[in-house]
Order: C-alpha cells, then structure tokens, then sequence
C-alpha cells in the first residue's frame, strides 16, 4: 500500500539530513568567525549610512526592487530524485497531498528567508517614516500572504514546458511583487491594494484552469531539483569532498590567451592542468569573481583606512580558502596519476596558480582604493595583501595539504 504521507517524511528528513551534515563542514570554526566579522562590519557602516538619510530618500523603492525579487523566486522545494519518473509517475493522481506538504516546507523556508531581508530593509523604512517599526509585524504577514501567492502561482507555471511562459510569468510577477510592496510601504489606499489583490486572484485562477487537466512535467521538476541541489553541493564541495557533485565545465575559449601563455613542457603539467580547471570550472572561477567584485565594492565604500586592509585580507582568506579544494579536481581521473612527472611539480604549481590568484585579487583591492585618491592606504593594502597571500599559500595551505 502506497503511503504518500510517509514518502514525503522519509525524503524531506533525508534533505535535511545530508543538508545538515554538510553545513557542519560549512559553518567550520574559521568561517564562522570571518562571517561574524563581516556582518558586524556591514552593520556598522549600514547604521552609519542609515543615520544620513532624510526625508526624501526614496527608501519604498529599494524595499519594493529587493523584496520583489524575493517575492517571485519562489520554487516549491518537491524533494524529488531521478528515479521518481519511471517509479513513482504511474502514482501522480495519489501525490497532491506529497506536494502540498512541499509547498508548506518551502513556504516556512522561505518565508524565514524574507523575514531576515525585511528585517535589514526596516531601519532604512523607519528612519524616513514616522511609523518607525510598528508596521513590521502587519508588513510581515502581508508579504508571507503574497509569497504564498507566489509559490502556488510558481507551481502552476511549472506545469508547462514552453520557456517563454515562465520567463513572461518571472516578469509579471516581479512587476506584480514590486508594485503592491511599494504601494504598501508608500502606504496607499486599501482599496488600491485590494484592487492588486484582485488581479492576484485572477492571474493564480487563469492557470489553475489551464492546468487543471495537465500532467506533472516531471523532467522539469526533477531537472529544477537537481539544479538547485547542485548549487549547493558546489558550496559544500569548496569545504570537503562530495561524492554527489557532478562537475561542469565550461570551454571559455576566451580565456586561452592566459593558457596559451604555459610552456609546452614536462615541469609544466600540472600548471596548465590546474589552470584549465580553474579557468573553466564555475566553481572555481565563478567563485573567484564573486568574491573579488563583492571585496572590491566593500572596501571602496569603506572610509576607514585601517578597515579597509582588514578587510581585503580577509577576501584573500575567503578567496584562497575556497580554492583549496582544486588540489583535489581530478583526484578521480586515473589518467592523471599516469603522467611521468614528479609530485613536486604538482605541488609547486598549485601554489605558483594560487600565490598569482591572490596576488591578482590584492592588488585589484588596492587599485579601488586608488581611485578613492589615497596612495599611502592603497600601496599599504598592496603590500599587506601580497604580505598575506605568500604565508597563506606556503604556509597555511601547505601544512593544510599535507594533513
């Protein structure tokens, strides 16, 4: 007897077993203390930059382009695997309770989710309004009501596979999401807000009758899951090895210019091995250029000197950190333990790939406080920075390796 109620047990506390067991690796001692340092630095300067703002600070339209965007990401969380479409589809008609369980878990996740970005956005809204944060309990039920909204409307959208659909339902949406939170914090008519509320009734009902008689597309829901488990695997993998992952690499031919660079030589291997998998991994590079534009950003809207090298250096942690887990890339490719080169040059490129990484990051850092006009802080970064990234790589990462 097929029982959906505990299929759904078994595979949601199966999520939230493996999430659980990686985050440990995660939140390590090391990252929780540079989070806890970035967060309070962002604080400092968010409570600073709040206390300028006046009174015609168009604070409703930043709350409305944020939330919006919070609002319509909105994926049911459906807990499926690969197998499901060959043993579980002839059982569809017996799944609406599955589901449902889905859309409350995402709801509840989600919906955490929104509570923490409303809670950053509110001391802008209240240094403006007089209200100040007594509509933060009213603002937050209104938007859980439209994020719920939301996520039955995703669903629905979800039942067709044309690719213009859901991209002219991400912009509806959005354009939707957008304009009640801004009427709402701009604190217009009711009636103006129930009008939207009308238009949000009749859009869900539009396509809960086209779907109505419409199978589950269980590639696409199956496909999306994987997607997102796969971005969080690679998170996961930057901190240990995850036997789930699957790589993806992309040809980057642009990028050949730098690898066409590499002599074509013996001691050479395991330079342009490493370099080419760093330079078309997502991973590795996506999460080089995330860091490198966020640290850039951050240190130029610092003004404190001092602050601003701390904080480079701890990009250069963050950076090198995470990149470590390359040692590891091809640790599963046979082939490569067949190449007639010594491990010394395996060793000694991987540092001279990560010494120039972090040497290129330090002194992008030090070229945004350039342009601030202050030589001295700029060439003291440059040189904190490269300082740094010579005891990280054949200090810190050696001894780390070798453990």
């Amino acid at each position: 007897m097929f029982d959906e109620k505990k299929l759904w047990k078994d595979r949601a506390s199966g999520r939230i077993k493996d999430l659980g067991r990686y985050l440990r690796y995660i939140f390590n001692g090391h990252l929780v203390v540079v989070l806890l340092f970035l967060i309070g630095t962002a604080s400092f300067y968010y409570q600073k930059w709040i206390e300028t703002l006046t009174d015609g600070f168009p604070a409703e339209i930043i709350i409305a382009v944020l939330i919006g965007i919070f609002l319509t990401y909105s994926p049911v969380y459906n807990f499926l695997l690969e197998a499901d479409q060959v043993f579980i589809l002839p059982l569809e008609e017996k799944l609406k309770g599955y589901f449902l369980r889905s859309g409350g878990a995402s709801l509840v996740f989600q919906g955490y989710l929104l509570l923490m970005v409303l809670a950053v956005l509110m001391p802008m809204y209240a240094q403006i309004s007089s209200n100040g944060f007594r509509s933060f309990i009213p603002f937050l039920v209104i938007l859980l009501a439209l994020k719920a909204w939301n996520l039955a409307t995703s669903w629905r959208i979800d039942f067709f596979v044309q690719s213009s659909i859901h991209r002219w339902d991400i912009f509806v949406r959005y354009l939707i999401n957008a304009t009640f939170t801004y009427l709402l914090f701009k604190q217009a008519s009711i009636f103006i807000l129930l009008l939207i509320v009308v238009v949000c009734i009749f859009y869900y009902f539009y396509f809960y009758v086209q779907t109505k008689k419409m199978g589950l597309k269980w590639d696409l829901l199956i496909n999306q899951e994987e997607k997102r488990m796969a971005s969080f695997y690679r998170l996961a993998n930057m901190f240990t090895d995850v036997p789930k992952l699957r790589d993806t690499v992309k040809r980057r031919k642009w990028l050949d210019i730098f690898i066409n660079r590499i002599a074509f030589s013996r001691d050479k291997t395991y330079h342009y091995l490493f370099s080419r998998a760093f330079l078309r991994s997502s991973d590795y590079l996506g999460l080089f250029t995330r860091l490198t534009v966020i640290g850039a950003l951050a240190i130029y809207f610092i003004s404190f000197g001092l602050g601003q090298i701390l904080l480079g250096i701890l990009f250069l942690y963050l950076t090198g950190f995470q990149l470590l887990p390359l040692w590891n890339h091809h640790q599963n490719k046979l082939w490569v333990d067949l190449y007639p080169v010594e491990q010394k040059y395996k060793t000694g490129a991987f540092y001279s790939l990560l010494m120039t990484i972090l040497a290129i990051q330090a002194v992008i850092f030090s070229l945004f406080i350039l342009f601030k006009g202050d030589l001295f802080i700029s060439m003291l970064s440059l040189g904190a920075g490269l300082v740094f990234s010579y005891v990280f790589v054949y200090f810190y990462a050696s001894k780390r390796l070798k453990s």
